[in-house]
This record gives structure tokens, C-alpha cells and sequence, in this order.
């Protein structure tokens, strides 16, 4: 599915580790890679020159796994450039990383992650690191929700990073409890749970079966976001990937939603996969 992944890199630590991200995707899918880095206008040389040595290192790392890499480097508005390398060279996904002081705010107003999500027209996975250690995710969790679209794409994009990293991956679905009208919430035995299970993700877990990976499931009961972070916690796990459709950014710019709440109180590095790609 993917065939060309572009990293966008900058001059911060925290996009060339993300772009590692890029090299085990593109590795996995024997896709080829593009690192690019757009510089604006009025960069100093120091920071131009951490820009390039990023990419000189990524460079030789991709070269040494036997991917068909090619590194860009370029001058203007970081978006209109990536924007214009995406359509020009067919790209299929862009991982980019977000920035520090997006972590701050409400991440979907006014920043770069912001346009790469509801602009381009290809798959974006943005990537925020909690780690600075070497990039090497051992255990994966994936939470899933109903109303889930493009799950072939999904399944693709986690089968292909914990076969490239050798991870093991847990599938977790907050549910939400049964309603009585005579009593309330009411908390099923978790032998029962698995008949509330939303069919989408029914559907999402058919699509990763068909991959060789080793997979869980746990379903547990409580708020979607903080559920999530409990759960990362108490697994240690080393990476989340969500998924975000274009309906759930536009209305995240109104009123939030999860996926900023995870974002912010993450205990460890995770991945917002924004799919664009249709069943194949």
C-alpha cells in the first residue's frame, strides 16, 4: 500500500527521531523514502547546518538497510514545499513530528501538524516523542473506536511497524457501559464484553489476522483518553497508534476531542495516523 514515504526533517531532535519511524516503515514495506527538509527563509547557518547533518545521518542509516532513499533539501514555507514534493513525486505517506510548543496549546489551531493533516493529499502520520532514547517499540498499543474508516489502511500501516520493529501489539477499546433504566451504568463481566464490541472493529482485527503479528485484545470501561493513558502506563508500552478521520479534526478544531488529550499526557511516544488510502 505505501510505495513512497517522505520524512519531513528540520533542524530539532525530535523530527529526526520520528523520521526513524520512516526508515522501519519503509524498510517493512520496501517502499522508497524521501528526507526533506524545507528551510525558511532568514535560517541561520548553525541551524541550517543541524538540519543537513540530520539528514546526512538518516541518510546513511536508510542506505545501510538497503532502502532506494533520496534526500531534498529546499528554501521557502515548509508546507508549500513538502505540499509541492507530495504531489510532484506521488507520495503515499508523510511522518513529520510535532513540535514542542504544539504540545501546549490545542495542536490542531494555527500550526504546521495542523495543515499536513487536513492538507495534503496523501496519508500523514504524525509523530510525538516522549522518548529520546533509540527508537525501538517493543510493545504497541493500538486503541480502537466504532465509526473507524479505512481499516485495511490501518491494519497496514500497525502490521508494518511491529513487523519491522518485531513488536507485539495490543488492541484496546474503551467501551462504554450498558444503560438500565432502573439502575443505571451498568458494567458487564468481561466474558460478556466481547459481544458489545463495535463491528468496525470486528472488521479492523479481521484485517490485521492477516498479517504475522503477535496480537491481544482488552476491553475496559472508562474515559476514552484517559483510559488510554492508564492503559500505556500500565503496560509500559513504548508506542500508542490512533487513528484520526478528517471529521473528527475538523470537529476537534470547534471543541477537542481524545486524541489532544492523549497527545498531551502521553506516557510514551505516539503516532496520529490520518489515512487517506481506499480498500486495495
Amino acid at each position: 500500500m505505501y510505495k513512497r514515504i517522505l520524512a519531513a526533517v528540520n533542524e530539532f531532535t525530535n523530527s529526526e527521531l520520528a523520521a526513524h519511524y520512516a526508515i522501519t516503515l519503509s524498510h517493512s514495506c520496501e517502499a522508497k523514502l524521501f528526507l526533506v527538509f524545507i528551510a525558511r527563509e532568514g535560517i541561520d547557518k548553525d541551524t541550517f547546518r543541524h538540519a543537513q547533518s540530520a539528514l546526512e545521518r538518516l541518510f546513511i542509516e536508510a542506505e545501510g538497510y538497503g532502502i532506494d532513499v533520496q534526500s531534498i533539501t529546499g528554501k521557502g514555507e515548509p508546507f508549500q514545499g513538502i505540499y509541492e514534493i507530495v504531489r510532484k513525486e506521488h507520495i503515499d505517506l508523510v511522518i513529520t513530528a510535532t513540535r514542542r510548543e504544539d504540545i501546549s496549546k490545542r495542536y490542531f489551531v494555527k500550526t504546521l501538524s495542523r495543515d499536513f493533516m487536513l492538507k495534503l493529499p496523501c496519508s500523514v502520520a504524525m509523530v510525538r516523542v516522549v522518548r529520546m532514547g533509540k527508537i525501538h517499540p517493543k510493545d504497541i498499543l493500538v486503541p480502537l473506536r466504532s465509526e473507524m474508516t479505512h481499516l485495511e489502511e490501518r491494519a497496514c500501516f500497525v502490521a508494518n511497524l511491529a513487523q519491522g520493529f518485531g513488536s507485539s501489539v495490543t488492541l484496546f477499546h474503551s467501551a462504554m457501559p450498558v444503560t438500565s433504566f432502573f439502575h443505571g451504568d451498568v458494567h458487564l463481566e468481561p466474558s460478556l464484553r466481547e459481544e458489545h464490541i463495535p463491528k468496525d472493529v470486528e472488521h479492523f482485527i479481521e484485517c490485521l489476522d492477516r498479517y504475522t503479528i503477535s496480537h491481544e485484545k482488552r476491553i475496559e470501561y472508562g474515559g476514552i483518553s484517559r483510559a488510554i493513558t492508564i492503559e500505556a502506563a500500565y503496560r509500559r508500552s513504548d508506542l500508542i497508534i490512533m487513528g484520526a478521520s478528517e471529521r473528527s479534526l475538523l470537529r476537534s478544531i470547534i471543541r477537542g476531542n481524545p486524541v489532544e488529550d492523549v497527545l498531551r499526557e502521553t506516557p510514551c511516544d505516539l503516532i496520529i495516523l490520518r489515512p487517506r488510502h481506499e480498500h486495495q
